[in-house]
């Protein structure tokens, strides 16, 4: 079947930033977490959806801050983070670390993972990643932040909660 040329809507030039977050906006996918702590303890974190698998030898993710992120800068100076995975009754805590409020982590249910340090959101995640930094790489006004995989933590029976469409949704159950 072929699509009706009204159907299709091209960008290019000025109209490419707009047309660009349309296109990500309608590919919907999975809600993290990023946290760290800074060098005195105190802990950072914001949500993240540019999460992405690089390689299995070694395990490698892949996050993507903004440069500008205080959680970026802190956890460049700890070296490390943990990526939790949000499970799909944890859209509050997404917009939570998405809204910037200053005393998040006084509202959510949290501790620092014993063996890596880094802040994990036990209520609110199915799955947590610990990492260090592997390497960093400025683009534009965002820096891909390279994990490699130091521990895992799973929870059985949640799923994950999902993004697109500028709307969140539950994982369709089989």
């Amino acid at each position: 079947m072929t699509e009706s040329i009204d159907a299709i809507t091209r960008s290019a030039g000025p109209a490419m930033p707009e047309g660009f977050r349309a296109m990500m906006r309608g590919f919907p996918t999975g809600v993290a977490v990023v946290t760290t702590t800074d060098l005195d303890g105190r802990p950072w974190g914001l949500t993240c959806s540019s999460v992405c698998s690089v390689t299995l030898e070694p395990p490698t993710l892949l996050v993507c801050l903004r440069a500008a992120s205080p959680t970026l800068a802190a956890l460049k100076l700890r070296g490390a983070f943990a990526v939790n995975l949000l499970h799909e009754g944890a859209q509050a805590t997404a917009e939570l670390f998405a809204s910037g409020t200053p005393d998040r982590f006084e509202r959510v249910d949290w501790y620092a993972d014993p063996d890596h340090g880094s802040p994990h959101l036990p209520a609110d995640t199915h799955a947590v990643a610990d990492c260090r930094i592997g390497r960093t790489l400025p683009v534009g006004d965002h820096v891909v932040v390279f994990g490699e995989v130091l521990g895992i933590t799973r929870r059985r029976g949640r799923w994950p909660l999902l993004y697109g469409l500028r709307r969140y949704i539950r994982w369709p159950r089989a």
